[in-house]
């Protein structure tokens, strides 16, 4: 016999558990990293898509768009700004002149290892205050929150789905 499902009430307590957990805890970091980061911090949007391009090193501007839920032409907006700031590079496509690859300057490299590094940081230290349990919680809710991730439908699915 299948194990029970939860409840709807057991999901909601978690989904909104969860909706209100996750983006403290990403503020929490983002403050940390303002007070401590040296250099000029990037808007969020500049910053995920730095992100992205140094995931998917020579993505275009329209892929960059699709995978970050944007217009294709704010992210062209976001290329420029980065590129005047010496963050990104945009690289002709070889057999189409009018696509271009976005390349992460060694500057830009550098600056998101530093960003990462002082969010592990802090995230460690405050790891070392937790009980044994809490942590091995934490430990065993990674591989869930990363499944719950790709199971949370994006825009275009989204789309899609409303119009069926």
């Amino acid at each position: 016999m299948p194990p029970p499902r939860p409840s709807a009430q057991d999901l909601d307590h978690v989904a909104a558990g969860l909706v209100a957990c996750l983006p403290a805890l990403g503020r929490a970091l983002e403050r940390q990293v303002d007070l401590e980061y040296p250099h000029p911090k990037p808007s969020e949007a500049q910053l995920a898509l730095l992100r992205h391009v140094g995931d998917h090193d020579g993505v275009t501007v329209r892929a960059a768009a699709e995978a970050l839920l944007m217009k294709p032409n704010n992210v062209s907006a976001l290329v420029t700004q980065l590129t005047e700031q010496g963050l990104l590079e945009r690289r002709p496509d070889a057999s189409d002149k009018r696509v271009a690859h976005l390349h992460l300057t060694s500057v830009a490299r550098q600056r998101l290892v530093e960003v990462r590094q002082l969010m592990a940081g802090h995230v460690t230290g405050a790891l070392r205050s937790l009980t044994e349990g809490e942590l091995d919680a934490l430990g065993s809710a990674l591989g869930a929150l990363n499944a719950l991730g790709r199971h949370l439908p994006t825009a275009g699915a989204a789309s899609a789905t409303a119009a069926h």
